[in-house]
């Protein structure tokens, strides 16, 4: 006989043996662990700066805005939102998710308390037949499957990434949700101003009718003027009910966000007294690990990749041990003693042989659920991407339309003070006067809107970076936030 090739063939039966005594002792995990996929970040934002823009506060950065009043309805939105506590009780649940997962790899011990008194028929078999019986047991159970190809392992560690993703939408929500109501409160102050400016010019145009009424009573002015006083008069007063419409409709909607009846909300000031925080910024690869969206996409990712390890623990046998120990007697009062002992132990190995398919099908779906997270979180990476571009642009257009407004603005207050005067000697009719007055009253209710959109603007880039929201939100939410479970 070769000796070469039997002392070549003991060695790999000895690694083969030792490979298996590995995989009994440190249960051998199936499926690939998860590595965070290549990914292809720009270098800087499109619309950026050219300088770096300044570090997110750690703070409630809507406090630089100055309104105490919006700093109790972001707190308020915080405690009492119906969507918010939706999302932590769903936290919840997954938490127990998780709990309950992680518990297959333990043994399971239960107990069996039974008592039996019974008489059997006579005629059955006679004489050998005790007519009367009792039976009395108490017996402790267990039973532990081993987990040697690491299956209750990779789903449990699904489960945790599930958790993690269910978390990282609780926290969407709060973003989403502080976004919101800065937003709304933004609006109606933009909307209140509307209608100051609104009103002052229904003031304007009212003191014009009744100028007018004089001169005509004395022949000054002739019926066609005073119809067109009348006329402008009308169409300002009629601008007034959509703007109190869209007011009580704006404070109803924000009244339902922070978790109140529909009702009126109070605000401290107006838009032009609010201060503008400072910008956040950074680098895109920053928004991998402060954006919810994206790090929930992650953990959804990663609870795909980890189910493909169970689905190919499919494959391998499953065994289990159970076991019993305990006391039967027919006596109650002889249940506990020693000749009373009762036990058992079983060892079971069960396995697939033919399944039609079925392991292997379950193996490609895993798989494919797992290319699906990783299409929807290289996705999620672009459209964050675009928010963050085009909240960039969109502050840095809104700031360059409000100084031109404002330009407007001064330009159309002196073109009316000037009509006025021309009016007043004799150099121009009122039609002047009018389509002037016109012109700054649309300037006025545009430069309005563009400040309204500059902060809307600011707010929306926070959201886009994945907010800074810090332990303002987190202290606020966290009667609400549930205990989430680790390994």
């Amino acid at each position: 006989m070769n000796r070469g090739w039997l002392s070549e063939g003991l060695r790999r039966g000895s690694r083969t043996t030792a490979a298996i005594g590995l995989c009994l002792l440190g249960a051998c995990v199936q499926g690939p662990n998860y590595v965070r996929p290549a990914l292809d970040i720009p270098a800087a934002y499109r619309n950026s700066t050219a300088a770096p823009l300044a570090a997110a506060d750690a703070g409630s950065w809507w406090s630089e805005l100055g309104d105490p009043r919006l700093n109790r309805l972001v707190q308020e939105a915080l405690a009492n939102n119906g969507d918010l506590k939706i999302a932590t009780a769903r936290v919840d649940e997954f938490a127990a998710i998780v709990a309950g997962t992680r518990s297959q790899a333990f043994p399971h011990v239960g107990y069996d308390l039974s008592a039996t008194h019974s008489r059997g028929s006579e005629e059955v078999i006679p004489g050998f037949v005790k007519p009367v019986s009792s039976d009395f047991s108490a017996i402790l159970t267990a039973s532990w499957e081993l987990d040697l190809w690491g299956r209750i392992h990779r789903e449990t560690e699904a489960a945790q990434a599930n958790l993690l993703a269910t978390e990282e939408a609780r926290r969407g929500v709060v973003l989403t949700l502080i976004s919101s109501v800065i937003t709304g409160y933004v609006t109606l102050l933009d909307l209140d101003e509307q209608l100051r400016i609104a009103q002052a010019n229904v003031e304007g145009r009212r003191q014009w009718v009744d100028l007018f009424r004089a001169q005509l009573a004395h022949g000054y002015i002739s019926d066609f003027t005073m119809t067109q006083a009348i006329a402008e008069y009308q169409a300002t007063l009629a601008t007034l009910p959509d703007l109190k419409q869209a007011i009580a409709t704006q404070e109803d909607a924000l009244s339902v966000l922070v978790g109140r009846n529909p009702g009126p909300v109070a605000r401290t000031g107006d838009l032009a007294a609010l201060g503008l925080p400072r910008i956040p910024g950074g680098l895109p690869s920053e928004l991998l690990t402060r954006r919810p969206d994206i790090l929930q996409a992650e953990q959804q990712l990663v609870a795909s990749n980890a189910l493909i390890g169970a689905a190919r623990a499919q494959y391998f046998p499953r065994i289990s041990l159970t076991g019993l120990a305990g006391f039967a007697s027919k006596a109650l009062g002889q249940l506990f003693s020693g000749s009373a002992r009762t036990w058992s132990f079983t060892g079971d190995v069960a396995g697939p042989i033919f399944t039609g398919g079925g392991i292997a099908a379950a193996n490609r779906q895993a798989e494919a659920r797992r290319d699906q997270s990783l299409a929807a979180y290289q996705n999620v990476i672009r459209k964050a991407f675009q928010d963050v571009d085009d909240s960039l642009a969109g502050l840095r257009h809104s700031e360059e339309l409000e100084q031109t407004l404002e330009r407007r603005v001064q330009s159309l207050a002196e073109g009316v003070r000037l009509a006025k005067l021309r009016y007043d000697n004799g150099y121009s009719d009122y039609i002047e006067v009018l389509d002037t007055e016109r012109g700054l009253f649309d300037a006025q209710l545009s430069l309005t809107q563009a400040r309204g959109d500059r902060y809307r603007s600011v707010v929306s880039l926070y959201r886009a970076l994945g907010g800074s929201w810090g332990k303002a939100s987190a202290s606020a939410s966290a009667a609400a936030k549930p205990t989430i479970l680790r390994q």
